[in-house]
C-alpha cells in the first residue's frame, strides 16, 4: 500500500470584520510580515507536504504581494463565504492530486504561532487513528453559563473536566472531509470547524493537547499578544 501523503490546506478567504481593519486580518503585518506569511512558512517549513492549498477571496487585492504568492509549494482556489465552502472548495480543487486515504491538514490562516512541536505530535497521534482529530487544549479557567439580558447573569457554573478549546490544525483523510462537509451542506448544517462535519457524519474524531499560546488573532489587542508569543518562541 502507498504511502498516505500530507496536504495543507489554509482557509484565507475571510474579512475579519472585528478587526475593524484596512485589510482582511490575515494581511495585517507582525514584524513586517503578513500574518498569512508567517503562518504558511511555519507550518510548511514544520512537516513534509506533498502540497498546500489556500483558498481565498474572490475579490483579494493583497494575495499577489505575500511572500507566499511566490512559494512553489502553494496553490490558490477561490473560497466560499463561509470556512467550511472554502475548505471544500479546496478539497474539490486537490481532486485528481490527493488520494482519498491522504491527510488533509486544515489550519487557521490568522493562528501564526503553532509550534512546530505541535505539529509534530498532531501526526505522531494521529497516524493510526482510523478518523484523525485535531489540536485542543483542555478548559482551565471557571466556565460561567450566563442568562439572556443587557447584563447577563450566572445561571450555573459548568464542569469544565471534560471541556477542550478546539485548536488547529485539525486533520483528517481527504476522501472522509470532503464527504462529511458535502453531507453537512446537502442538510444545511453550519459547522464551524472541520471536526465539526465529522462529527456530524458520525465520527468521533481524537483530541491531541496542543500549547495554549496557539492563538487566534481575532480583535486589535490579539496582534501584540501574537508578535510577544513569536518572540518568546
Amino acid at each position: 500500500m502507498n504511502k498516505s501523503s500530507f496536504w495543507l490546506v489554509v482557509p484565507a478567504a475571510g474579512i475579519g470584520q472585528r478587526m475593524n481593519a484596512e485589510c482582511p486580518k490575515q494581511y495585517l503585518r507582525i514584524n513586517n510580515r503578513f500574518i498569512l506569511d508567517i503562518t504558511l512558512s511555519r507550518v510548511l517549513d514544520s512537516l513534509s507536504f506533498k502540497g498546500c492549498m489556500v483558498p481565498l477571496n474572490s475579490q483579494d487585492q493583497w494575495w499577489p504581494a505575500s511572500e507566499s504568492a511566490r512559494d512553489g509549494r502553494i496553490q490558490t482556489c477561490v473560497g466560499g463565504r463561509e470556512r467550511a465552502d472554502s475548505v471544500l472548495s479546496a478539497l474539490l480543487a486537490l481532486e485528481g492530486q490527493a488520494r482519498n486515504d491522504d491527510w488533509i491538514l486544515v489550519h487557521d490562516a490568522a493562528r501564526p504561532c503553532v509550534h512546530p512541536e505541535d505539529l509534530n505530535r498532531l501526526v505522531v497521534a494521529l497516524a493510526a487513528h482510523p478518523v484523525g482529530g485535531l489540536l485542543a487544549a483542555p478548559v482551565a479557567d471557571t466556565l460561567k453559563l450566563a442568562s439572556d439580558g443587557a447584563v447577563p447573569e450566572v445561571c450555573e457554573t459548568v464542569d469544565r473536566s471534560r471541556l477542550w478549546r478546539a485548536l488547529t490544525p485539525q486533520m483528517f483523510r481527504f476522501g472522509a472531509l470532503k464527504q462529511a462537509l458535502l453531507l453537512c451542506l446537502d442538510h444545511g448544517q453550519s459547522i464551524t470547524d472541520e471536526s465539526s462535519a465529522m462529527e456530524f457524519s458520525g465520527k468521533m474524531p481524537a483530541l491531541v493537547e496542543g500549547r495554549p499560546d496557539n492563538i487566534k488573532i481575532t480583535v486589535p489587542s490579539d496582534l501584540a499578544l501574537a508578535e510577544f508569543i513569536l518572540g518568546r518562541q
